[in-house]
């Protein structure tokens, strides 16, 4: 019997008797109270520590089982993993959930309750990270040996609060309390180097080598959070690094009585993993961004390497035991750092060392947006990286040379391709390292990655005709439905059976009950009841009433102008005048939710924040709206918001700018639970229209290719302005104070923005058929049978999008690991 399977007996998952044990001894021993002298919190944190118990013994067993397989192994590094609370979605992955909830009812507790007092762990700005936290869940489930690395930031995303209609931003300190999930590694600590500078000398044979001295020096330590996965047979590792000073204090200063410069080193030190994205519009912001990107990249290359090392000595074998996922271009300071452990530290020839580098990493790609592509100046670049500068100097230098061979004569080919970017300033653009130190780059949705292919990559795409890749993201049902919505999980596995859970695709086994009509009533009640359980969460810590038989119209994302929650308010208000002059016809009864941060330095976005609490004060106060018309926005959006806000969703707002969303996972994951999209021709809301049907979708407004072409003809916004009544009316009474009437001009730069300044994002080339769009939702919505049916075919056909499949096309397409289907 191994030491996994006797502790497993000890405590044994489905023995109610045993985990009342547990539970009281990790009250007793590790929280250190007494059962009648106790808080929820403590109970929680007992409760936990239980939980991990079970976890660590499939944890270990998993670890082991890909040490004696000599598996490949799979790292996704990425600076954002959003995984959210983990309790709910550990006890249903390991299948113990309804026994620890007859235990905590035993002892007069609630599981649910217990749950919210759990610190969210928000290590993430959005669908960046989440997809992460996905692909995480996915790769355990799929039993894959994937391991993920970040930061463990002291203070994740911000937690906003809305004073005045405004976004204000709090610290997020969710370590307050301790995370209970995680095991602190003080063993595991890696020097990570900054500033010095570069020495040249010739080796033993006369080669020219590198030496990087007389650097400042921080220290990496390890915490290591289990990742389990459904069914519980495998549990894989999420790696975070937290900063450590290489020393903790100056002794002589704090002898000498100055303990602030005794402390100061440390304290600098350690600030590093502080705070998720500094704000990086000044100096200093940008260069402790830059910190933290090598920070861990190095950190994990060295753990990964000495992993790698346990059991190989040669380094080209390197790439058939390693696969790196770079998420998005934080991490791309990976490659040359890669290059400069073989080549420096370790003595590989160049040539070798870049053929294992570009076959051992791969690339994602996040962002069409030109402003959102990453650059560091080369001034920047050289103060804290010196040794990095020069690699990619070198890497560049020899790619031109390779380019300049295979296109003779195209400077232009030179100057856009290049690593360099000589005109604004020297900067590095750090998208195009990633391309051309990877074997393969993939978009994330097939809209995204034609253009990739088409617009902003180009050149690379003819340069390296086999490296881009299209995998479509995809979301974990896990989370996003089993654990989210157990009233649906619930019908559809008395429905259709429990294997959905891990093959999503099954859910088409639902599409011939779209048309009866006892499961459409059931399903109809089920999304009544998660509709009502919002109104009451919505009333409880807003105040704020709503009609839960109204039609819920929801946009909850992460507040941008190119997601046009501002064309949403045009619409808001529109139908508010509407309803004002007695033109509001078919309309049905609506209540418009909104969700969203908007990054601190964001200032058209919180804007627009600002704007919709002033048009949902405006709108509640007038008596004539009552049960036609409210608006909500709902505070400090992260996961376990969302969690209670998707199962209630009707109609799903994906109302991007075409060509500017890469793919989105809000629409996925709204979709599965039973909302219908409404949304343009952007990221995968165009495969969600291949998947689910024209007919059980609706969208309007132009396609990436028709707002090309309406730019390139001259697109002029006041056009639209004149030439639409309802239009007009709603931006002059933005624009002169009907919602602002303490101060007029408030919401003048928005306008601004629309008429004066081009519309960027075509808000008004969209407006019309926007709203004729949304009166077709009203009038779909007035026939409750055939709502509902179009609904559960959104369910039926939304199997495709889950992550299980996107991990599976990464395994076989660019890892080259063997999945288990």
């Amino acid at each position: 019997m191994t030491v996994s399977q006797d502790l497993y007996e000890l405590l044994n998952p489905k023995d109610i008797p045993s985990l009342k044990r547990a539970l009281v001894n990790r009250l007793i021993y590790s929280i250190g109270k007494d059962p009648v002298e106790t808080q929820e919190r403590d109970w929680f944190f007992a409760l936990a520590y239980v939980v991990r118990d079970l976890l660590t013994l499939r944890w270990m067993e998993s670890m082991r089982r890909y040490y004696l397989q000599d598996a490949k192994r799979v790292y996704y590094l990425s600076m954002e993993f959003l995984i959210g609370r983990a309790l709910g979605n550990s006890l249903l992955n390991i299948g113990c959930y309804d026994e620890f909830k007859q235990v905590l009812e035993d002892v007069g507790l609630s599981l649910e309750e217990l749950a919210e007092t759990e610190e969210e762990a928000a290590l993430g700005n959005g669908g960046l990270g989440r997809l992460a936290a996905c692909y995480l869940d996915s790769l355990a489930t799929l039993q894959l040996p994937g391991f993920g690395y970040g930061i463990r930031y002291d203070y994740g995303m911000f937690s906003q609060r809305i004073e005045d209609g405004y976004q204000i931003e709090h610290p997020e300190n969710w370590l307050r309390y301790g995370n209970p999930w995680e095991f602190p590694r003080p063993d595991v600590l890696y020097r990570v180097q900054f500033r010095g500078h570069v020495v040249e000398y010739r080796d033993v044979d006369g080669l020219v080598r590198y030496r990087w001295t007389d650097t400042e020096d921080v220290m990496a330590m390890a915490y290591d959070i289990p990742v389990p996965g459904y069914g519980g047979e495998t549990v894989n590792n999420l790696r975070l690094w937290a900063a450590k000073a290489s020393r903790d204090f100056e002794l002589k200063y704090f002898n000498e009585g100055n303990y602030i410069k005794a402390v100061e080193e440390k304290t600098q030190s350690e600030n590093l993993s502080k705070v998720l994205y500094p704000d990086d519009t000044t100096q200093m912001g940008r260069e402790l961004r830059l910190k933290q990107e090598y920070f861990f990249v190095s950190a994990s290359l060295q753990d990964i390497l000495k992993s790698f090392s346990t059991d190989h000595r040669d380094f080209s074998e390197l790439p058939r035991e390693v696969a790196i996922q770079l998420n998005d271009t934080h991490p791309s300071v990976a490659i040359p750092e890669l290059m400069r452990i073989l080549v420096d530290e370790h003595r590989v020839p160049w040539d070798d060392a870049w053929d294992i580098t570009v076959r051992t990493f791969s690339y994602t790609n996040h962002t069409l947006l030109p402003e959102a592509l990453e650059v560091w100046s080369v001034r920047l670049f050289e103060e804290l990286l010196p040794r990095h500068l020069q690699i990619i100097y070198e890497i560049n230098h020899r790619f031109l040379k390779e380019v300049s061979e295979r296109f003779p004569g195209d400077t232009g080919l030179l100057r856009r391709v290049s690593i360099i970017d000589e005109d604004r300033g020297r900067r590095l653009r750090m998208a195009h390292l990633a391309i051309i130190g990877s074997h393969k780059v993939n978009g994330v949705a097939a809209l995204h990655t034609q253009l990739m292919k088409t617009t902003i990559f180009r050149d690379f795409e003819t340069i390296f005709p086999d490296r881009f890749v299209n995998i479509t993201n995809g979301i974990t049902p896990r989370r996003w439905l089993n654990q989210a919505n157990r009233g649906l999980a619930a019908l559809i596995t008395e429905s259709i059976g429990p294997h959905w859970v891990t093959d999503l695709e099954r859910l088409r086994e639902l599409a011939p009950l779209a048309d009866d009509a006892e499961f459409r009533a059931r399903f109809r009640a089920v999304k009544s009841a998660n509709k009502a359980h919002l109104a009451a969460l919505i009333d409880e810590r807003l105040n704020i009433r709503i009609d839960p038989t109204s039609l819920f119209d929801v946009q909850i994302k992460r507040m941008h102008e190119y997601k046009r929650q501002l064309l949403n308010v045009l619409h808001v208000i529109t139908r508010y005048n509407r309803s004002r002059f007695g033109s509001a016809g078919d309309a049905v009864p609506r209540t418009v939710i909104f969700g969203g941060k908007a990054a601190p330095g964001y200032h058209a976005a919180k804007l627009v924040i600002k704007l919709i609490n002033d048009v949902a004060k405006v709108i509640a106060q007038d008596p004539a709206m009552d049960g036609l018309l409210k608006v909500v926005f709902v505070p400090d959006y992260n996961v376990s918001r969302a969690m209670e806000i998707m199962p209630a969703v009707e109609l799903s707002e994906q109302i991007s700018t075409a060509g500017m969303e890469a793919s989105g996972t809000g629409n996925m994951k709204m979709a599965v639970n039973g909302a219908i999209t409404i949304g343009t021709l952007d990221g995968a809301n165009i495969e969600i229209r291949e998947r689910v049907g024209e007919d059980n979708i609706f969208i309007f407004g132009h396609t990436a290719e028709q707002l090309g072409e309406l730019r390139r003809s001259g697109y002029n916004p006041w056009n639209y302005y004149h030439a639409n009544k309802e239009l007009k009316l709603a931006l002059e009474m933005i624009s002169t104070g009907y919602f602002s009437a303490d101060e007029p001009d408030r919401f003048k730069p928005l306008v601004d923005s629309l008429l004066r300044e081009g519309d960027r994002f075509a808000l008004l080339a969209d407006y019309e058929s926007y709203i004729a769009c949304q009166e077709e939702v009203d009038r779909l919505y007035r026939d409750p049978e055939m709502w509902t049916r179009k609904a559960i075919l959104n369910v039926a056909f939304s199997g495709w999008f889950s992550s299980d499949r996107a991990i599976e096309e990464y395994a076989e397409r660019i890892w080259d690991i063997p999945t288990r289907r």
